[in-house]
Order: structure tokens, then C-alpha cells, then sequence
């Protein structure tokens, strides 16, 4: 069978809503070249034998991100797998916050990164501002691992630091900017199988309402927050209001930012 034709073959059996593209990226992958080289120059030799048994595992629900092996996020590109929180496109809305709240300003200079997974947020921010240091805290040393690769991959070593840890509890000092991106789903909502059944329960659930990791978190914003800084939170699309009274309560002033589907997805607090 050709490039072509066993892209065609797996695109019919992918249980994905991007049926195809995620057949051409992984015969690229199989390949071992870009998708556009692919496209351009590789359809009609013939399928490599390891193609079929990436299509089994996406069959399986397994993440794309964990098959390839790897995530962009923002200007970046992250190593991911097994373990980890998959970066999603939606958490860049918390990079765009933090940009236009120091927009005009030489930007942060300490950055709090609380339940970093693989570094993301933290990582994605040291990019955007090259004066800028940082911690990444997380629970799971196995996302550690893949936090501390990637800031050797993005030469960040210096820069940036990870420890393991229960959000903010024993954190000293003050930060010009916090990121989080904590669990926020109630633990009876029902999610697709490629995440319940592969990304870590620890980085999604939170407890009956979802709302757990907010009480945990927002309380010590205020402590660790430098003045003129700003914490960003990510939230699920119908808990704004709420978490902003957490945010109003602990004697921060909220606000809330969209994503680029129209949904809320940030809130801030200064």
C-alpha cells in the first residue's frame, strides 16, 4: 500500500474528530519527516511498517501528543507522554493575559508556574521574556522529569527551576507573575476516553463541584503576589463567577478573559 492510500485506510478507523490529520501526522512521524515534506514529496512510496501500529495505538484512544511523543505550546515545543497534563491551545489564553497586563513594561521578572506538568506555562513565559526566572512546582516527580527535559531542550536550565510540591504550601518570597492551570473537573462529568483513560486523574478531577485546587490556591495569591504582579488561573467555562468571589474574597480584584471560542477560560487576579 502507498503513503497515500494507508492514510485514506487509517483516516476511515481514527475515532478522532480530526480524522485525517491525524493520519497524515502520523505517517509523517513514520516517515521521520515534516507533514508538509510528506505531502509533498512522500505519498506514493510505500507505507513504512511502522505506521500501522501508530494508527493501532490512535485506534485506542491514546493521545496524539503521547504517540508523536511531543506538544506546541505557544512559541514552543514541548516533550510530553505518559504521566503529564497534555498542553492545550485553550492555556495559551493565559500567556496572552499575562502579556497584555506588562504590556508597556520591561515585563516579570519572577515567575510562579503552581502545577506545572511538563513546564508549559512557566516555559512558555521565560520565552516571551528573556530577563525573566522562575518555579515550577508540581506534585508528580514523573512530570518533573519531563519539566526539568524541556528546559534543557529550550536551554532554560538557567532560568528556570522545578521542585516537587503541594501547590503553594512553604513558598517564600514574592512573584511578579503566577500561572496555574489546576484540575477543575468535577469528578462525575464525563470526559472523552482519550482523556480519562490516559492523561493523569490528579491533573483533571477536583473534587465534586472541581472546585478543590481554587480553595487550595487562591488564598496564598495574595502573599506571594509582588506588588504591581498578577496571578492567572485557568478555569473551566462555567466557573468565572465563582472563582472570581474566591479571588474577591482572599482581597484580590478579579477579572475574567475569554478564549478564542468565545468561552471563559482565564480569570486574573491583582
Amino acid at each position: 500500500m502507498t503513503v497515500r492510500a494507508a492514510i485514506a485506510a487509517a483516516a476511515a478507523r481514527i475515532p478522532s474528530d480530526t480524522p485525517r490529520l491525524d493520519a497524515e501526522l502520523l505517517m509523517a512521524a513514520a516517515l521521520g519527516v515534516s507533514r508538509e515534506t510528506m505531502l509533498l514529496s512522500r505519498l506514493n512510496e510505500p507505507e513504512p511498517f511502522q505506521y500501522s501500529a501508530l494508527v493501532e495505538e490512535r485506534i485506542a484512544h491514546k493521545p496524539m501528543a503521547y504517540i508523536l511523543g511531543s506538544r506546541g505550546f505557544w512559541t514552543i515545543e514541548l516533550r510530553v507522554g505518559p504521566g503529564v497534563l497534555v498542553p492545550r491551545a485553550d492555556s495559551e489564553t493565559l500567556i496572552e493575559a499575562a502579556v497584555a497586563h506588562f504590556a508597556g513594561t520591561d515585563g516579570p521578572r519572577r515567575v510562579l508556574d503552581l502545577g506545572t506538568g511538563p513546564g508549559t506555562l512557566l516555559l512558555a513565559a521565560l520565552s516571551e521574556w528573556p530577563e525573566a526566572s522562575g518555579l515550577g512546582i508540581d506534585a508528580s516527580p514523573e512530570a518533573l522529569e519531563y519539566a526539568r527535559t524541556n528546559a534543557t531542550m529550550l536551554d532554560m536550565t538557567g532560568r528556570a527551576r522545578f521542585e516537587l510540591g503541594d501547590w503553594a504550601n512553604g513558598l517564600d518570597g514574592q512573584f511578579d507573575l503566577i500561572l496555574c492551570n489546576p484540575p477543575y473537573i468535577g469528578t462525575q462529568e464525563e470526559l472523552a476516553p482519550e482523556v480519562r483513560d490516559h492523561e493523569p486523574a490528579t491533573a483533571l478531577f477536583a473534587g465534586a463541584d472541581g472546585l478543590d485546587a481554587y480553595r487550595r490556591i487562591v488564598p496564598d495569591l495574595p502573599r506571594l503576589l509582588a506588588p504591581g504582579g498578577i496571578a492567572v488561573l485557568e478555569i473551566g467555562w462555567t466557573q468565572g463567577e465563582v472563582v472570581s468571589a474566591l479571588v474577591r474574597d482572599a482581597g484580590l480584584t478579579p477579572a475574567i478573559r475569554k478564549d478564542l471560542g468565545g468561552r471563559d477560560r482565564v480569570v486574573t487576579a491583582s
